[in-house]
């Protein structure tokens, strides 16, 4: 059976827009409550959530292509790109050029998009490896561009793309599309339903050699800003690997034709969900800045220290919490000054502790929203999952 930009209906999707009316709604009440829950927090603390929500989605976005990347540098090389202070340490290419990709983002989000756009986003990206023959523009190579797994000798081949012949033609009619269904444009489309439209048509296409779902991604993050008017902060990326095989799928059952009522109402459920994740993350910060202004002036420099460096690790915090040996290692302290130090911490509520001895764990004393998977019923139907 021909792939979906074969079908005679390409690029022509169509889908039930019923279908998803209620998640729009619900979308837009949640746009609103973050506006909201964001107005309560200072300057230092906005500045912690730019940096927080870009620093997450630039990893997790890489993480589900397979790229592990080290969070604190791609922190410091957002930072640095904002004019914030940070340390002057050398940042590796691959994680200055994700930040970089998000710093553009974040700041252009309003502009039409342009192949130079994503051109630019591609050098950034990938502009330092060598195994690339093509960067920085489309690809032109005769090999077919297909997504396949399994053993070499006998390769499953999930999808194949249009032919580089066509891929400059296919991009300059998305770019179109793209501009025209814009809130400005003359054929306007609701934030949810656009976004997974875009990004659906973009990895359709696969216009690049590599790093097609990065740049897909961050088109549904710039289509989303754009239908809202402001950065969404969404945590999509971090949605999306946490459902990486149902990302998958959801992707590959459109392969083969161009009605994507299914797609859009997982993507839709997805949104939600990660708008979801952005406001127990403001949540978080407007915790953080109370437990910071309750303790100050109580901690010692090691209990300053290593307080921070979990609350720098965000909601999460440290993986299976703090153990007394994380903290010796942090703070170089004796296991006796250790066990009283740490002892303090939970008296000040700081820190709750899990467990007796050497079974102890330490989490952040600060409420955290438990944020339930979300999806949409055959009727429209918002549904948090239990």
């Amino acid at each position: 059976m021909p792939w979906n930009w074969q079908q005679p209906d390409w690029p022509n999707f169509s889908w039930t827009s019923n279908r998803l009316k209620k998640a729009e709604e619900s979308f837009l009440i949640g746009a609103g409550t973050l506006r909201g829950t964001i107005k309560h927090l200072g300057p230092e603390d906005l500045q912690q959530l730019t940096v927080e929500a870009m620093s997450t989605e630039a990893v997790t976005t890489s993480e589900i292509e397979g790229e592990i990347l080290d969070r604190a540098s791609v922190q410091s090389s957002i930072r640095r790109q904002l004019g914030l202070a940070t340390e002057d340490h050398r940042i590796a290419p691959a994680e200055r050029g994700i930040a970089e990709m998000m710093v553009d983002l974040f700041r252009a989000y309003a502009e039409p998009l342009t192949h130079d756009a994503m051109f630019r986003w591609h050098e950034m990206l990938v502009g330092s490896r060598r195994d690339l023959r093509e960067i920085g523009r489309y690809r032109s190579l005769p090999e077919p561009m297909r997504v396949v797994s399994g053993p070499i000798h006998e390769p499953k081949i999930h999808f194949e793309a249009p032919p580089s012949s066509e891929v400059f033609a296919e991009m300059e009619r998305f770019v179109i599309w793209f501009n025209r269904t814009a809130p400005n444009g003359p054929d306007p489309l609701p934030a949810l339903t656009r976004a997974g439209i875009a990004h659906l048509y973009f990895v359709s296409i696969h216009p690049f050699e590599d790093g097609n779902g990065r740049i897909g991604r961050a088109l549904a993050e710039k289509s989303l800003a754009q239908s809202l008017g402001e950065p969404t902060f969404t945590s999509l990326a971090a949605t999306i690997l946490i459902k990486r095989k149902d990302y998958y799928r959801a992707l590959e059952s459109t392969d083969k034709h161009n009605e994507i009522t299914p797609w859009l109402a997982w993507f839709a459920a997805t949104t939600i969900e990660a708008q979801r994740r952005t406001i127990a993350l403001v949540d978080f910060i407007i915790g953080k800045t109370r437990l910071l202004d309750r303790v100050r002036g109580q901690l010692n420099p090691r209990q300053e220290k290593a307080l921070l460096r979990i609350l720098n690790e965000g909601p999460s915090g440290f993986k299976g919490g703090l153990s007394a040996a994380n903290y010796r290692s942090l703070t170089g302290a004796s296991p006796a000054t250790t066990t009283r130090d740490l002892s303090e911490l939970v008296e000040k509520h700081a820190l709750i502790r899990v467990g007796e001895h050497k079974h102890a764990r330490y989490y952040i004393d600060i409420p955290l929203a438990t944020v339930l998977p979300v999806s949409i019923d055959d009727s429209g139907k918002v549904i948090t999952c239990t």
